[in-house]
């Protein structure tokens, strides 16, 4: 009997030592599939448990959370949703995060392990913080001056304050409710299936994740490579340009919509957006020059977060003289996000330098303790003051006297550039209307604001340089609530 229960024992030893393995196996070796195997419910259930902190604009709450009283409690709620869609983006129990929600998750779903006194604590326990708080750089009085002056129109805005690369207005529209994919069921796949589906691409971020034809506002760039490379040396001088002009190696003449643009001098022509003699210009300075230059301001750069990824803005580098000549009027197929033109913009008007931007100021805790704080991003010099201040008097100059009036701001010296970008097949779409400009108080050399516009079903007619007409009122309004 005695050796009966030996054997029992041992059998029992076997099997309980078994099960250990089993379990180190499972929780070792295989708690990553489990874990990320839709069957498993935990997760979420832990995830939605609490709710989610708060995105904040100017110490106010543009987010929050509101208990479904499902097994998924928390579901995110937003207020002034619309409006702040293209910078808060969605936090869906469907669908995920993203923009801001995703970029700053962590923080958000209180699993950041700067939000924890004891971080290894909480990842013994598996217990969640409350959710941190994030707060934005946004002002709402240009957020709402952008989101009225697109007023449902296809396109977008962004607006930066040079010296600092605060971004302080960031509006796609037509824009969307992102708190109809908040929960689960049937009617956030309903409501996800129409956006997706819809036209006019609410769901896109224009503001950072479209790029278009700049069209005359990169005449800024090529201005900008020009007297940098020593091909104008006085802004005011005849640049012996011929209107038409022979696209180097083709039988291909390239007219302007302007008049007196035979001969004129760089300021003439960048007030009346002559592109004979800003084609002629990215000829002579060539393909190296211009792709450096533009590589200065930003285009070509992959790595751009703010801390949403950033569409990088496109410069061909392989190119024939002619494509060159074209690209130099923001034709062919140069592309630019509206961030990227602020950028152009920020960096003309902040003598030459050019601050990285960005969109989160701090991130503090649910009690509002900084747990970390904003960025200090890079400034780098991206062209020489002596450039960046003729680039300032030529885009004064098309404020006050060209094509940009509508921009001008009562007590403010206003820079700026209109563009208008041709697209579709044989350029027969209706153009794209641009706008690129910069503030600042009268007598002081401190920029305040620099801000892109760009409208895509602007009604204008060709022979108005349609940003001046559709989109420099926008940048107006913008710029006029920035001081």
């Amino acid at each position: 009997m005695i050796r009966g229960i030996r054997h029992t024992a041992a059998f029992s030893f076997l099997l309980l030592l078994a099960l250990l393995v089993n379990a180190a196996r499972v929780q070792v070796y295989e708690a990553e599939r489990y874990g990320a195997s839709p069957a498993n419910r935990r997760a979420a259930i832990a995830r939605y448990a609490q709710p989610r902190g708060p995105v904040l604009v100017a110490g106010r709450p543009v987010t929050g959370s509101r208990d479904s009283g499902g097994r998924l409690r928390y579901e995110r709620a937003y207020a002034d949703g619309p409006l702040y869609a293209p910078v808060t983006g969605y936090s869906s129990q469907t669908y995920g995060t993203s923009l801001l929600e995703r970029a700053e998750d962590p923080v958000l779903a209180g699993t950041d392990p700067r939000l924890a006194t004891f971080p290894w604590w909480d990842r013994l326990t598996r217990t969640h913080q409350p959710g941190g708080q994030v707060h934005t750089t946004i002002d709402p009085r240009m957020q709402r001056a952008a989101f009225a002056g697109l007023d449902g129109r296809k396109g977008a805005v962004a607006a930066i304050e040079p010296r600092t690369g605060r971004i302080l207005a960031l509006v796609s529209s037509p824009s969307y409710e992102p708190g109809v994919l908040s929960g689960n069921g049937p009617a956030v796949d309903d409501a996800w299936r129409r956006l997706n589906a819809a036209a006019e691409r609410p769901m896109l971020n224009r503001a950072l994740a479209q790029t278009y034809p700049p069209g005359s506002t990169f005449k800024v760039v090529t201005a900008a490579a020009a007297l940098e490379s020593g091909r104008v040396t006085d802004i005011d001088a005849p640049t012996d340009s011929p209107d038409p002009y022979l696209l180097p190696g083709t039988a291909t003449r390239l007219g302007n919509a302007a008049k007196d643009c035979a001969d004129a001098s760089l300021k003439e022509a960048f007030r009346a957006s002559c592109n004979t003699v800003f084609a002629r210009l990215g000829d002579e300075v060539g393909l190296r020059g211009m792709a450096a230059m533009a590589r200065r301001f930003g285009f070509n750069d992959r790595r751009l977060r703010v801390p949403s990824p950033v569409a990088p803005s496109h410069f061909d580098t392989r190119m024939d003289p002619a494509q060159v000549a074209l690209s130099a009027i923001g034709q062919y197929d140069t592309a630019a996000t509206p961030l990227q033109m602020a950028m152009v913009a920020a960096a003309v008007a902040d003598g030459g330098q050019l601050t990285q931007p960005y969109l989160v100021d701090q991130v503090t805790d649910a009690d509002g303790v900084m747990v970390a704080a904003g960025p200090h991003p890079p400034t780098r010099q991206v062209i020489n003051p002596a450039t960046a201040e003729q680039l300032q008097e030529m885009m004064i100059d098309v404020v006050a006297h060209g094509s940009g009036r509508r921009a001008a701001v009562k007590g403010l010296t206003v820079g700026g550039k209109t563009g208008t970008a041709q697209h579709g097949v044989h350029n027969e779409g209706t153009p794209y209307a641009w706008f690129i400009s910069w503030a600042r108080t009268k007598d002081t050399y401190e920029p305040t604001v620099a801000v892109a516009v760009v409208v895509e079903d602007a009604a204008a007619e060709r022979a108005d340089i349609s940003g001046g007409g559709n989109a420099a009122p926008i940048a107006r309004a913008v710029m006029a609530v920035a001081r």
